[in-house]
């Protein structure tokens, strides 16, 4: 299933056929969403076994600076969310048993960012949120986990000004961006069953990032 806002139908249908998926055109922080995604995953599949909490925005300010839509938007996308649709699949009880639960977390959400104060609490809340959340999938075999990429080259870093991307990539021992693939693959990691023993933790994906060590 691929999931993404009415506004990207078009190139959310484009991938969900490349995947020989199914496309939900759903936006994420409506109250009823977690209901929405379960109802289309029984009905088009059968069942849900896992779920990537992938959706995430900045709206970059420093603190002083920072207005209410701002903190709110961010907010509401990158944990308000994830928070409101765990507990609708959790009271359901109808996740498939050993399913599991993947959330993308951030270097930022470890230690924090200049200008990201919005951006950095809520993926800190996603970080708390993991831990939290463990021990209520922990009786049926299932597992919440969180990823926590460093720089990574996404469209989204891509309007971080040229200067500071170029500082970002060599915060590393790689002394380079990370690529997606590599935050995907620790995802796929994660939702196998080979990951069952790992439950409530925060995996790094950061090329030794100086940010939060």
């Amino acid at each position: 299933m691929c999931v993404d806002v009415p506004a990207a139908g078009d190139a959310l249908a484009k991938v969900a056929n490349q995947v020989r998926g199914t496309a939900l055109q759903l936006d994420i922080t409506a109250p009823d969403a977690g209901d929405r995604l379960l109802a289309h995953a029984l009905e088009r599949h059968g069942h849900l076994d896992v779920v990537v909490h992938n959706a995430g925005i900045t709206r970059d300010k420093l603190l002083a600076n920072m207005t209410p839509d701002r903190w709110d938007s961010v907010v509401g996308v990158n944990i308000a969310a994830q928070l409101r649709m765990n507990e609708q699949l959790l009271a359901s009880g109808k996740l498939a048993e050993g399913a599991r639960i993947v959330s993308l977390a951030s270097t930022s959400g470890i230690a924090g960012n200049r200008g990201q104060t919005n951006y950095a609490a809520s993926k800190a809340g996603v970080i708390g949120m993991v831990r939290a959340t463990g021990p209520l999938l922990a009786p049926t075999g299932g597992t919440v986990n969180a990823v926590a990429p460093g720089f990574i080259e996404t469209e989204m870093t891509a309007k971080i000004p040229a200067l500071t991307r170029q500082v970002a990539r060599r915060l590393d021992s790689l002394q380079q961006g990370g690529l997606p693939v590599d935050v995907a693959e620790t995802i796929a990691f994660l939702a196998s069953p080979v990951a069952g023993g790992v439950n409530g933790q925060v995996v790094r994906v950061c090329g030794q990032n100086l940010v939060g060590q």
